[in-house]
């Protein structure tokens, strides 16, 4: 149930903070003194649109501040609590909603920041509310049927329906896009097995162009290159003809000896003897690797034609296809090759989601059957009620009755649902075309007053839902009303003193000129015994009170 509403800078309300009892309770205000307002102030908590506007003037932001105490079992609080990781106080939620001055808001529950969505899920589990216009929703048939589920105890059986009908849905639209997908590989197979074909018989493999480039380059060049490198061995190894210049090999040597000699009698020489040495043998190693490189040089003519030719065709692959190198070629062979392979896979995914579809079809139309056999049963014992109700409201002649028709199976099951009435009892059509302003108001608040009964809603908000009734009708609403607020908390904004008169409580809305600041300033209060007397003798006799009035009204609440 709602305990406290706390309201800061929103449009009239500067500052307010209320805390509410249990059971019936009634709010009343002359016309324009701010009750829709309030109903403004709960419904951003409950995640309605936030805008500017809201701010009262050169306030720089608006607070709502709502405290509810809920069941500590309550699975439906307590799933949308797990799944946004908000802290479970015990059954104690917190819910506030601040405004900014640009129009943008935050949202909190128990003070963790949670989007507003979170906000209209909990309030869908918290507060119902009856607004003055909200018996447009006679013609809905989704809340016809939100009612008649309540009462055949069949809203946890329409629940798997509309779970099991979205995942046929999702499987549907999955077999669609995988159908696609075939009949696309289908039609490309041939363009796609002659390109797999041609790199695959490729035989490619990663930097092996790179590797070709080198060898073309020595291929090309390899006369050139083994002149090169016999010149050098020349110059190692090959003394002068007529004999008075020596290898660099054997001069070496020699001052290798010369220098070990004048080594006796300079210690200094024979280090350099040995970094002679270290050269020479370096210079060896050198020689080494010229014969060796020079060994490998090939002039062959017909070996730089198959490179060249392999190098050729690379070029040719990486052009066509628009790759950059080999790893892209390679890439696009694999694709390719699991593309052609993947019609296989996929035909028997398809199979899959064909026996997946098959099966949820099957639990679909099993719950559908349940659901419909649900509300068959209780659709008689539905209306007869409802007739009861309607008929205690002074329509003693009135008729409702419950039409239910087979449709494709859907989220709801395979049944469409009418509500007919008749004030007569002859000749009952669509409630929603047959009944005047009053009748409107009757049949709502019986409708409300079931689902109240059967929906577990822990508070209700009924917002002049006696529009166009007065007299005995509107007394017996209120009891109605009251007897509602027995097992559940029942807000009731009213302007006929019969149903104001019922409540355990009694809160008077009203709008004064503050004498500082000049701005209209709209408040709430709990009015005490005598303070109602005087609010509902008001609103019997109208801005002057009569002895009359006020004798009326006491007699009036001291019957209830």
């Amino acid at each position: 149930m709602l305990s406290r509403l706390l309201v800061k800078n929103y449009v009239l309300i500067d500052s307010l903070e209320i805390d509410f009892p249990e059971g019936l309770i009634i709010i009343t205000g002359q016309t324009g003194a701010g009750k829709s307002i309030l109903m403004g102030a709960l419904g951003l908590v409950m995640g309605s649109k936030a805008d500017a506007s809201m701010l009262s003037e050169g306030s720089e932001n608006c607070v709502v501040e709502a405290e509810f105490d809920v069941e500590p079992g309550d699975a439906g609080i307590l799933d949308i609590i797990d799944e946004n990781g908000v802290e479970w106080d015990n059954g104690h939620l917190i819910i506030r909603r601040v405004v900014n001055r640009s129009g943008r808001s935050r949202a909190f529950v128990n003070d963790s920041p949670v989007s507003v969505q979170v906000l209209q899920d909990l309030s869908s589990n918290l507060i119902d509310v009856h607004s003055q216009h909200q018996t447009l929703l006679l013609s809905d048939k989704g809340f016809q049927m939100d009612i008649l589920d309540y009462f055949a105890d069949a809203t946890r059986l329409r629940e798997d329906c509309h779970t099991c009908w979205h995942k046929v849905a999702a499987l549907k639209k999955e077999l669609a896009e995988l159908d696609a997908r075939i009949a696309r590989i289908a039609g490309e197979r041939e363009y796609n097995e002659a390109q797999f074909a041609r790199l695959e018989a490729a035989s490619l493999r990663e930097g092996e162009l790179a590797e070709l480039e080198e060898e073309q380059k020595q291929l090309a060049n390899a006369e050139e290159i083994k002149t090169g490198l016999c010149a050098v061995e020349e110059l190692f190894t090959s003394a002068s003809s007529d004999g008075e210049a020596l290898s660099a090999d054997s001069m070496l040597k020699e001052a290798e000896k010369l220098l070990a000699k004048v080594g006796r009698f300079i210690p200094a020489a024979s280090s350099l003897s040995e970094r002679v040495e270290e050269c020479r043998r370096e210079l060896d190693d050198i020689l080494a690797d010229v014969v060796q490189m020079n060994s490998r040089i090939e002039l062959s003519q017909e070996r730089l034609d198959e490179v060249e030719e392999r190098m050729s065709l690379l070029y040719g692959l990486m052009r066509k296809h628009d790759c950059a190198d080999e790893a892209e070629l390679i890439a696009l062979r694999d694709s390719l090759s699991e593309a052609l392979f993947d019609s296989t896979l996929l035909e028997e995914k398809r199979e899959e989601l064909m026996g997946e579809i098959a099966s949820y079809e099957s639990e679909l139309n099993k719950t559908a059957e349940r659901l419909h056999e649900k509300r068959t049963a209780a659709a008689a014992s539905f209306a007869e009620a409802m007739t009861l109700s309607v008929r205690n409201l002074e329509l003693p002649y009135a008729v409702f009755e419950v039409d239910l028709t087979s449709v494709p199976v859907g989220p709801s099951g395979a049944d469409a649902v009418q509500f007919r009435f008749s004030a007569t009892g002859r000749n009952a059509v669509d409630v929603a075309k047959c009944a005047s302003g009053g009748e409107m108001s009757r049949i709502m608040l019986a409708l409300k007053a079931m689902k109240a009964r059967y929906a577990n809603m822990p508070t209700m908000i009924f917002d002049e839902i006696d529009t166009g009734v007065s007299g005995s009708v509107a007394d017996k609403m209120g009891t109605m009303i009251c007897d509602m607020g027995a097992f559940m908390q029942v807000f009731a904004i009213t302007h006929l003193p019969q149903v104001a008169a019922k409540g355990n409580a009694h809160y008077l809305v009203s709008k004064d000129i503050d004498p500082q600041t000049s701005k209209a300033v709209t408040t709430i209060k709990k009015l005490s015994h005598e303070e109602r007397v005087l609010e509902v003798a008001r609103m019997l006799s109208g801005s002057v009170l009569t002895d009359a009035a006020v004798a009326n009204a006491r007699s009036l609440l001291e019957s209830f």
